[in-house]
């Protein structure tokens, strides 16, 4: 049976009338369907209702979104976010607790771009708010383009550690990203370990060693996975981890079955 991966949405409006939906862009539905090999199973931001404990029990895996909203500077004593900035507080409250709770069941989890500083600020960690106005930063923004393809293309190089889960998929040591993004982390969590960073030290993928798989990376591997290698193998290196899992779960029910008999 094909598993099942819970895919985290945001509020949006949508309409003449501006009425809030949930959404998630379809590149990560189809990297699903494609690569992952799994059943996409959109998440509602619906806050404090979200029952996480159903989502972790019902669901095999987590892609965790990237977006155009920030993580509210209050889940990491940040000072306020500039005027204008846009928030999804709604999100925040499923998104942070559900990793914090998806790690801790050593459950396989994908987070992308914002879902990365979920990762990080779920597990204790802090971030920047606007990298480009950080001294000697880059500016990591979207580009204002109205061609998808400039827009995701390749923006800078990311060095890889060593050894990291990430060179070994990748095979070298450094690849191209796409940069679609104004936060990123100050302070990485503790239990987390940096496994990329961009050319002005920004932290661009992480992971949480103590977890079969559990990765973030700051880009979007699923704007570009059908042309781009490394972005396919992190889609199907998730599918493995899930499948593995239903593997793992399902003699662990077996076992239980025949102890009871």
């Amino acid at each position: 049976m094909k598993p099942l991966i819970g895919i985290s949405c945001c509020t949006k409006l949508f309409g003449a009338f501006g009425m809030p939906n949930h959404a998630a862009s379809d590149t990560y539905v189809r990297a699903t369907d494609t690569l992952v090999g799994g059943v996409p199973v959109l998440m509602p931001a619906n806050g404090t209702r979200a029952d996480i404990a159903a989502l972790v029990a019902r669901l095999d895996g987590f892609i965790f979104t990237g977006s155009r909203s920030n993580v509210a500077p209050d889940e990491y004593d940040g000072p306020p976010h500039a005027e204008g900035t846009p928030e999804d507080h709604a999100r925040d409250a499923v998104t942070l607790r559900l990793i914090r709770a998806a790690i801790a069941a050593d459950m396989p989890v994908l987070a992308i771009c914002r879902g990365l500083q979920e990762f990080n600020v779920a597990m204790g960690g802090s971030l920047h708010q606007r990298l480009q106005d950080l001294p000697g930063r880059m500016d990591h923004s979207t580009p204002m383009q109205p061609n998808p393809k400039v827009r995701t293309a390749k923006a800078h190089s990311v060095r890889l550690a060593t050894g990291s889960w990430l060179h070994r998929l990748a095979e070298v040591p450094e690849i191209p990203v796409n940069s679609l993004h104004n936060q990123g982390i100050d302070r990485l969590a503790a239990s987390l370990v940096a496994e990329a960073w961009a050319p002005d030290g920004t932290v661009e993928a992480i992971r949480a060693p103590a977890n079969r798989f559990a990765v973030g990376v700051q880009w979007h591997p699923e704007y570009d996975y059908e042309i781009d290698a490394v972005s396919r193998g992190i889609f199907r290196a998730f599918g493995q981890a899930v499948r593995a899992r239903q593997r793992r779960m399902a003699s662990e029910i077996s076992a239980e079955a025949a102890a009871a008999e």
